[in-house]
């Protein structure tokens, strides 16, 4: 079943790489009393997830905390690893938290994995964002099948 707006962020752990190593992110703690715009996308290094999706979160993130939002997000069913670099590829840092979710727990518990084992790629997250209220879902933007606009930094921003 697909999360929907009014369901709480389910508990699951996440990572995140530091300079001090993989820190494993408890979901619970993370969305707790907090807003946080959280993005999802098919995978780190993908063309329109670094071309720009990523990039128009880096870039509206000033404007997306004038509004409110405590943090901003971007989960990928990616290690903890591929997801530093791609931080560092994007200069992403101080503006999008970069979250692992390397076996897709937390893409599968909200109902929003894709199938591309045909294609390779294994399974994966669907692309959307979400606001989240303390912990509770305010707004979700799933895009169509190869799509991107719900989802953008713009649109999410309009919205808020």
């Amino acid at each position: 079943m697909t999360i929907k707006v009014g369901d709480k962020i389910p508990s699951v752990t996440l990572q995140v790489k530091t300079a001090d190593g993989i820190n494993e992110v408890s979901t619970d703690d993370f969305f707790k009393g907090k807003k946080v715009v959280l993005f999802a996308l098919p995978g780190a290094f993908t063309p329109t997830c670094s071309a720009k999706h990523v990039p128009g979160f880096v870039e509206k993130a000033a404007e997306l905390k004038g509004k409110g939002v405590d943090t901003i997000a971007c989960l990928s069913v990616n290690d903890a690893f591929v997801m530093d670099a791609w931080a560092k590829d994007q200069k992403s840092d101080g503006k999008v938290v970069m979250l692992a979710d390397g076996s897709a727990a937390f893409t599968k518990a909200v109902g929003l994995e894709l199938d591309l084992v045909a294609r390779g790629m294994g399974v994966r997250s669907q692309r959307y964002a979400m606001v989240v209220d303390d912990g509770k879902v305010s707004r979700l933007e799933v895009e169509e099948p190869g799509a991107f606009q719900v989802s953008s930094a713009e649109n999410i921003l309009a919205k808020l």
